[in-house]
């Protein structure tokens, strides 16, 4: 007996929401299903728009070469070797395995954003958006997943200042992030706002009144994007939060991180990089609108 052909390994990487993904996922599982004893199952691995990009910048910096210009919202693996986006893996299928695909792109569009509908759906979290504007120029929107399930009481909060319609009992003030600002940019630490009594980061307030309990420590600041509620010591949490700009474990079991960034890579970029004065940014950057998001 000769030596046993290992089966061939196809990983397929990429934006969620973006047909190219779709493509590419296709023809991994298709070639699996075509040559059952040539391939093993294809690892497919789909991120979301923050995700995806924090993976492209590892990747970048891993790979090199002719990596650092990489563009396309996909990356294929064969045999753990990077082949490229989706067209190179359809040539490789083609030249290799003689498959060819021809489903049409509308096709794809469709897959592309049922797929992005159910597996937000399928975390069953609460999603919520600020609309961000600086020096009075809209820049586009953060996208959050709230880990509701892990801290229940935090994310309502968060979830209600975004949709507006709650009262203060104190004075009959709507409580809503619309119109506040972001008041603290630590360079390489995070981005700081929701002070919506005074702007200036000395006040805030809760839905449940004027603070409320650290409710969980259990989520970590494991990387950049993480949402948390700032505070003043134990059990001082109102309305202020942080959007960490990268790993920050000196923030656990200090600060509760409730949420992930998901979308509004750029937009974060943007805020990073306003120039400040003592931790001050010195142009306004306000939450212009905010709500939840379904999808």
């Amino acid at each position: 007996m000769g030596p046993r052909r290992v089966a061939v390994a196809v990983t397929v990487v990429g934006l969620l929401q973006d047909p190219a993904f779709h493509v590419a996922k296709c023809v991994a599982e298709a070639l699996k299903l075509k040559f059952p004893s040539k391939f093993a199952d294809p690892v497919i691995q789909p991120l979301v728009e923050f995700a995806w990009h924090e993976y492209l910048q590892e990747k970048k910096k891993e790979l090199r070469g002719e990596v650092w210009a990489y563009a396309s919202p996909v990356m294929c693996f064969v045999g753990g070797q990077l082949l490229g986006d989706e067209k190179e893996l359809l040539r490789w299928s083609y030249h290799e395995w003689d498959y060819r695909d021809f489903k049409p792109e509308a096709l794809y569009q469709a897959i592309a954003e049922d797929f992005y509908t159910k597996y937000l759906k399928s975390s069953q979290h609460v999603f919520v958006y600020l609309e961000i504007a600086i020096e009075e120029q809209p820049v586009g929107r953060l996208l959050f997943e709230l880990f509701s399930d892990v801290c229940p009481r935090t994310c309502e909060n968060f979830r209600a200042l975004c949709a507006g319609g709650a009262t203060s009992p104190r004075d009959g003030r709507e409580l809503t992030y619309k119109n506040s600002l972001f008041h603290r940019l630590v360079k390489n630490g995070w981005i700081q706002g929701g002070d919506i009594i005074t702007g200036k980061g000395d006040g805030g307030e809760s839905i449940y009144g004027p603070t409320f309990e650290d409710e969980s420590f259990s989520i970590r600041h494991k990387g950049r994007g993480v949402l948390g509620m700032a505070n003043k010591g134990h059990h001082s949490n109102s309305s202020q939060f942080y959007i960490t700009l990268q790993p920050a474990p000196y923030l656990d079991k200090k600060y509760v991180a409730f949420g992930q960034l998901i979308e509004g890579t750029e937009v974060l970029q943007r805020l990073e990089a306003v120039p400040t004065h003592n931790e001050r940014p010195i142009v306004a950057c306000k939450i212009i609108n905010c709500g939840t998001f379904e999808p």
